[in-house]
């Protein structure tokens, strides 16, 4: 006869409790259960190192391991109501499915993408401006469906006339004081007009001269700054220039991006700024350019308006595709860009 130990007994229940617990876990996994919040966010990340978000844009996901908030609002044109889209879970990617629904049957634009940093700098349709009227176009809201970990999202697909701003913002750097921007976009979506930019902009839609803006570009227009092949390539925006180094023209070396989803930053301070690109999909970001700010740039007239997709005076017969981007508060750290952008490929951007 065998004798078994109480105490074995219950280690085995113990055991076959635990196994049977995580097939349950498994089964809620595959069933569709919500996931569990990120460990950490870019903006996380830029706190952690001393140069806060003061905005913080994404249509995508939360950008905070903590954001459950909403991340941006569709109107449906079959009568005009509208929906917000919030994350899965806290400092998850968004829930599409909710807007598939609401979607459904009918076509939906995209009508106000949230700040995700707490000082309310919300995105909405772009008033007229010095060089164009307005207001500008809304983006459909599923132009431009892509997977993040697997799931679908959409980003912020910008046909020419399309645009967004804010231009009473609160945090927002202004005068010289240093900022930095990154901006995940899509890599094979640009052209040659003017400008598609994201960033730090003029309050009252108009050119007000050199140093009036500090944005990221993208796109292969050469008519001021340009680097090698033929683009596109990853420029700062400081109004009556997009520079891609210290000369209003020719970087040697600002390289034509050829990836499908781009890390795009600019970083700015008294008399030195910097741009750093790299591919949102792996890797690490490369500085293009790092160094003193043009003539005549020197100190910056920064107005601390937010724009996307267009340029400072509303100019907007541009095209891109954006789907996170943030302004911090002072000049981030080469180690918190670089953290971020493992941020950024750990996040699973996929076509």
């Amino acid at each position: 006869m065998t004798i078994r130990s109480p105490l074995r007994s219950l280690r085995q229940e113990l055991l076959f409790l635990s196994a049977a617990l995580a097939l349950a876990a498994g089964g809620l996994a595959a069933g569709g259960a919500a996931p569990a919040a990120a460990a950490t966010g870019p903006c996380d990340i830029y706190a952690s190192y001393g140069t806060p978000c003061v905005a913080a844009h994404s249509t995508t996901r939360a950008l905070y391991a903590s954001y459950d908030g909403p991340l941006y609002q569709v109107r449906r044109s079959s009568d005009s109501t509208t929906k917000t889209i919030y994350p899965v879970s806290a400092g998850s990617y968004a829930n599409a499915a909710t807007q598939n629904s609401f979607c459904a049957g009918t076509t939906c634009v995209i009508t106000e993408i949230y700040d995700q940093s707490g000082h309310g700098n919300n995105l909405t349709q772009a008033p007229a401006g010095g060089a164009a009227g307005g207001p500008d176009n809304l983006a459909s809201a599923t132009a431009a469906s892509i997977l993040l970990d697997g799931h679908t999202v959409y980003g912020v697909y910008v046909a020419p006339g399309t645009g967004y701003r804010d231009d009473h913002t609160s945090g927002i750097a202004t005068g010289d004081a240093a900022e930095g921007e990154y901006a995940v976009l899509d890599g094979t979506h640009y052209d040659a007009g003017c400008c598609f930019d994201y960033g730090n902009a003029e309050t009252n839609n108009d050119d007000n001269g050199a140093g009036h803006m500090e944005a990221i570009y993208f796109g292969n227009i050469t008519a001021w700054g340009y680097g090698t092949g033929s683009g596109p390539w990853i420029m700062a925006d400081m109004e009556n220039g997009l520079f891609s180094g210290v000369n209003a023209r020719y970087n040697a070396n600002d390289p034509t991006i050829s990836d499908r989803f781009t890390t795009a930053m600019i970083e700015g301070e008294s008399n030195h700024w910097a741009i750093l690109g790299g591919n949102a999909q792996s890797g690490g970001v490369s500085t293009f350019y790092s160094g003193v700010r043009p003539s005549g740039y020197n100190p910056m007239h920064k107005e601390g308006a937010i724009i996307l997709g267009i340029g400072g005076d509303n100019s907007k017969s541009s095209a891109g595709t954006f789907y996170e981007g943030v302004l911090t508060s002072g000049y981030p750290s080469a180690a918190a860009e670089s953290a971020v952008q493992a941020n950024i490929v750990s996040a699973g951007y996929a076509p």
